[in-house]
């Protein structure tokens, strides 16, 4: 919660690279992210929600960035079920 949001070594399109080669592998990688998650938020104590953090160069408190960050793992949850539909 010390830097942006957004990684200057990130690279988004690489992120959308077909390149998991099995349910279980996939399996793999949605725990890790879930987990990854719920350990953040396990670890922040009810201070720490108020603090101010940047993403993308925009100033929000921690909560204010635990909704957005969940607006948009809803959105992505979406594609996946209709991908899958």
């Amino acid at each position: 919660m010390t830097t942006d949001g957004e990684k200057s070594s990130r690279n988004r399109d690489q992120e959308f690279e077909d390149d998991v080669s099995s349910k279980q592998e996939m399996m793999i990688i949605w725990e890790k992210g879930w987990n990854t998650l719920l350990d953040t938020l396990n670890g922040l104590e009810n201070q720490g929600l108020l603090k101010n953090i940047a993403i993308r160069g925009e100033k929000h408190t921690v909560l204010g960035a635990i909704e957005r960050q969940m607006a948009h793992y809803a959105y992505h949850v979406g594609q996946i079920v209709y991908i899958g539909k």
